[in-house]
């Protein structure tokens, strides 16, 4: 029952420390929408809602009314000023090419950078709002439904259309117009869930570990169960990577009509959840290699044959420097005698390091793994000159005498 209970609460303290660290985690979160500044697909997203509200309109029938009026009071014939109202549609359209074009400046600048995490950061309170129910920002939250002012943006646009010469920039008022982040019509649902996992937050993997570690110790085969946990939690952990792809397609799939670009809706799902996917790959890695450690060290043909074959390798090896004069001496034969208990601390400082690790990743997993098989690379060959060592000693039988022989008393 504890293992099976392990096996459930792996992914679920995952998912409690992503919670916890990033999505309730003002400092972190902003760390992690940061970049989205300069993706291709919000930096389109917000050209495009930065244009629209900028909504600058020259009224180019009016202007190429007034022209041609003009042009005809100077003596020139009716069909010039004919031509020239004709060109105002293509007035509208070199206006709206225009606040396109330092739109899409602005954007791709350093400043909307700025922009963007200024507004992300003094925004996250109401995206902890979305979640706990708690706080709120200048992000607004309402009816699932997460939006960003860009309202700041559309100043900055203001003021350089203005510096560009477009005067009738300057009529452009004070917008608030809102660009829609997240979306789901269940988010007040999970507030009460988010909350529990918030409180939880941190003791969770404890939680966790402790219960496997405790069902493994009941056990009858304690080196079966341990590797039937590590996998189990593997398992479990796959199981929830594959539910998390499946939820990302229907959601891309069924976006409401507030959500303008499916491309930019794409890029903040994938960067908010990339932490847990990152974490679900890692213990995925980390309970194949435990229990293919736990495995390769039990009494099974396979197991002593790939121990046998490593010792052989060892021995070689003692034996190929005795040969030529490289000897372990005294630290060989106490290694030789100590080393089940070596062993033992060599995995539990691992362990510890693992522990403490700031997130760690499945690359934290393999450095890990060099290590602990360095190290025991390094005791195997110490314990095999200490072995070494033990058998060149001269046996008690007497001493040899002159002719070769042992002497009689």
């Amino acid at each position: 029952m504890l293992i099976t209970l392990t096996c459930i609460l792996v992914p679920v303290s995952l998912l409690t420390v992503w919670v916890h660290d990033i999505v309730l985690d003002t400092g972190r979160y902003v760390s992690t929408v940061s970049p989205l500044a300069s993706n291709p697909a919000i930096e389109a997203a917000a050209v495009h809602r930065i244009t629209e509200a900028a909504d600058v309109r020259v009224d180019g029938a009016e202007v190429a009314s007034d022209l041609a009026k003009w042009l005809e009071s100077q003596g020139l014939p009716p069909r010039v000023g004919t031509a020239v109202k004709a060109l105002g549609p293509q007035l509208d359209s070199a206006a709206d090419t225009a606040v396109s074009k330092v739109a899409t400046r602005f954007v791709e600048s350093d400043r909307f950078e700025t922009v963007w995490t200024t507004a992300n950061r003094v925004a996250h309170s109401a995206v902890v709002h979305a979640l706990t129910g708690e706080g709120r920002g200048a992000v607004g939250v309402e009816d699932g439904t997460v939006t960003l002012d860009v309202g700041a943006a559309v100043e900055k646009v203001k003021e350089d259309l203005v510096n560009a010469g477009l005067s009738p920039a300057e009529k452009i008022p004070e917008v608030h117009k809102q660009m829609v982040l997240f979306q789901s019509e269940e988010l007040e649902k999970v507030r009460g869930a988010a909350h529990l996992l918030d409180v939880v937050g941190n003791w969770m993997p404890v939680l966790t570990v402790v219960l496997g570690a405790v069902g493994v110790m009941l056990a009858r085969r304690r080196r079966r169960a341990l590797v039937a946990t590590a996998l189990g939690a593997a398992g479990a952990c796959l199981l929830v990577a594959i539910v998390l792809v499946v939820v990302r397609h229907y959601y891309l799939d069924h976006l409401p009509a507030e959500v303008q670009s499916p491309a930019a809706a794409a890029a903040v799902f994938d960067t908010l959840v990339r932490f847990l996917k990152v974490s679900l790959r890692t213990a995925l890695v980390l309970g194949v290699v435990v229990a293919l450690g736990a495995y390769l060290s039990g009494a099974g043909r396979l197991p002593r044959g790939v121990r046998g074959r490593a010792e052989r390798a060892a021995d070689s090896a003692a034996g190929w420097g005795a040969g030529h004069g490289v000897h372990t001496g005294r630290v060989g034969t106490w290694v030789q005698a100590r080393r089940g208990a070596l062993t033992i601390g060599v995995l539990l400082v691992l362990a510890l390091v693992f522990a403490l690790w700031n997130h760690p990743t499945v690359l934290t997993v393999l450095l890990l793994v060099l290590v602990l098989l360095a190290v025991l690379a390094v005791l195997a060959l110490l314990a095999a000159g200490g072995r070494a060592s033990q058998t060149a000693q001269p046996g008690p039988a007497g001493t040899a005498g002159p002719t070769g022989r042992t002497g009689d008393r």
